[in-house]
């Protein structure tokens, strides 16, 4: 059982946002929406993350717990994304995989993170990260000739070149700038005051040099895809993991905060 726990929660890790991506996305960009989930990837950047435990998450290398003073409305907007996802985008989700197999999925998946890999290294660069900022464009080139657009990790499989985190949520917290408090975005999920900020932000930039940046309509449908791609490579997860808590939302805002830790702590240690 132990084992189990601690499988579903490293698998958490890499979906823990998918509830709560939606259509407000569409309108923020959300090409960057959920690079906080895609970065999630790299590995040795998260490490083990206990979503199961009941108590507040605090950053091991600060005397700081996690501020949530408007915990009654994020409370509210988690219920609210809850049933979102378990009323909507699961089952169209779930649909979605019987069309097209996990396969093909996953290569749709790879195009929409490669997609924001200039992103991620333009924020490597105001962070400082200059090796990272090279990597993270490498990947872009190897993987849009060689991954076919992208479709596959070529970059990751053949050369090598791990998958790097940057945002510039992450970008604002170099600087010097505080989370604020925690906050759950309606039909969007965990962040903070400040990446949240990151996020639309990233969001921005990344659709500048999309391909469908100028057709509303087409933004709207093609973000619709990547969000229903990318739980339908996750399903059933979400409810199991719920159904091992005792506060779901506890858990997933120690989850989100330790995830970012992790992030953060890795990226700063590639320096």
């Amino acid at each position: 059982m132990a084992h189990r726990l601690h499988c579903l929660a490293r698998r958490l890790g890499h979906f823990y946002l998918l509830p709560m991506v939606a259509t407000m996305a569409f309108f923020w960009g959300s090409a960057a929406a959920a690079d906080l989930f895609d970065n999630v990837r790299a590995e040795q950047a998260v490490g083990t993350v206990d979503f199961l435990s009941d108590e507040s998450y605090e950053h091991p290398t600060a005397d700081v717990k996690v501020a949530d003073p408007i915990e009654p409305f994020n409370r509210a907007m988690f219920a609210v994304n809850d049933k979102f996802y378990i009323w909507l985008l699961e089952p169209v989700a779930t649909g979605y995989s019987k069309i097209l197999p996990g396969g093909l999925r996953t290569c749709i998946g790879n195009f929409f993170y490669n997609l924001g890999e200039p992103v991620r290294s333009a924020n490597s660069l105001l962070q400082g990260r200059f090796r990272d900022a090279g990597r993270t464009l490498g990947r872009f080139v190897i993987n849009s000739i060689c991954g076919v657009l992208g479709l596959a990790d070529a970059a990751g499989k053949d050369f090598k070149i791990a998958p790097v985190y940057a945002s510039f949520g992450q970008t604002l917290s170099v600087w010097g700038i505080g989370d604020g408090f925690y906050l759950v975005v309606p039909l969007l999920g965990p962040s903070t005051l400040r990446d949240f900020s990151g996020t639309l932000v990233d969001g921005v930039a990344t659709t500048t040099y999309a391909p469908w940046s100028d057709d509303t309509i087409t933004t709207i449908t093609v973000q619709g895809i990547r969000t229903v791609n990318r739980a339908s490579l996750h399903i059933g997860e979400y409810e199991e993991i719920k159904s091992l808590t005792f506060d779901a939302y506890v858990a997933f805002r120690n989850g989100y905060y330790q995830i970012r830790s992790k992030q953060y702590d890795h990226s700063n240690s590639t320096k």
